[in-house]
């Protein structure tokens, strides 16, 4: 009898077959497995626009605090570990024109009965305990004062720079020897062997314009009438830019 004939039933004993139990291994890269890598959050965060910094005083002392209008945030979206693999809340903010909207966009506002959204952002939770219904808003007030939260936007852009200012090369001798290329990366090549640049070389390039998280920025005041958040220090980004803010994942939430 030829071996490609014979099926595994016939290759493995019985009794092998009836205690040994075969799963499928879980993937690394699934939802799932992802999920239970991070280090998550019981509840999500919020969304705002940057809008500048102001001195706030207090106790006779002036803080530089970074303005964030939280404009209309709203859940758009709920992911569930049975339908998705993971928990986790879609939040949207600002406001868009519809005709500026695709129509399978529009659908996903109307099935959450929330008018379109200029900027939409997914906050993963913990379990279940950390999900929101639908259109639920959530206002400054969802953040405590004196509470420490994370800041994810992204940083200014600074257009194609040079190596100076893009690494922070000194450049080129600006005495004997060097005409018109004092600021200039210089060399960049190898010899015979390996007669090639490696990559990741550093050179001039396209700067900024990077994904930047604040790490433990103090809330300094909240006000929902405004819609407003007062955030200690500086914020990556120029005015106008996009914010994802969450709790603090090395502090605490107060007590009170």
């Amino acid at each position: 009898m030829r071996l490609s004939s014979i099926s595994l039933a016939q290759l493995t004993a019985n009794s092998v077959v009836r205690v040994v139990k075969s799963e499928a291994p879980l993937l690394f890269t699934s939802p799932s497995v992802a999920h239970e890598r991070r280090r998550l959050l019981n509840r999500p965060g919020l969304l705002g626009y940057k809008r500048g910094m102001v001195p706030y005083f207090k106790d006779g002392k002036v803080i530089a605090c970074t303005v964030v209008e939280v404009d209309r945030c709203q859940v758009t979206d709920v992911k569930t570990a049975e339908k998705h693999g993971y928990y986790a809340l879609q939040l949207g903010c600002g406001s868009k024109k519809p005709d500026n909207v695709t129509r399978q966009m529009l659908g996903h506002f109307a099935r959450a009965e929330v008018a379109p959204k200029k900027n939409i952002a997914e906050f993963h939770v913990r379990n279940e305990n950390g999900l929101l219904p639908l259109g639920t808003f959530l206002r400054p007030s969802h953040l405590k004062v004196g509470q420490f939260v994370d800041v994810q936007s992204k940083s200014r852009g600074k257009g194609f720079q040079g190596v100076m200012k893009r690494w922070g090369f000194a450049g080129q001798p600006a005495s004997h020897g060097v005409s018109v290329v004092h600021r200039s990366a210089g060399s960049i090549g190898q010899n015979t062997d390996p007669a090639r640049v490696f990559p990741g070389k550093k050179m001039a390039g396209r700067m900024g314009f990077e994904t930047r998280t604040i790490q433990n920025v103090e809330v300094i005041e909240v006000d929902d009438a405004n819609g407003l958040v007062l955030l200690k220090g500086s914020i990556a980004g120029a005015d106008g830019r996009f914010l994802k803010i969450s709790d603090a994942i090395k502090r605490p939430l107060p007590k009170d």
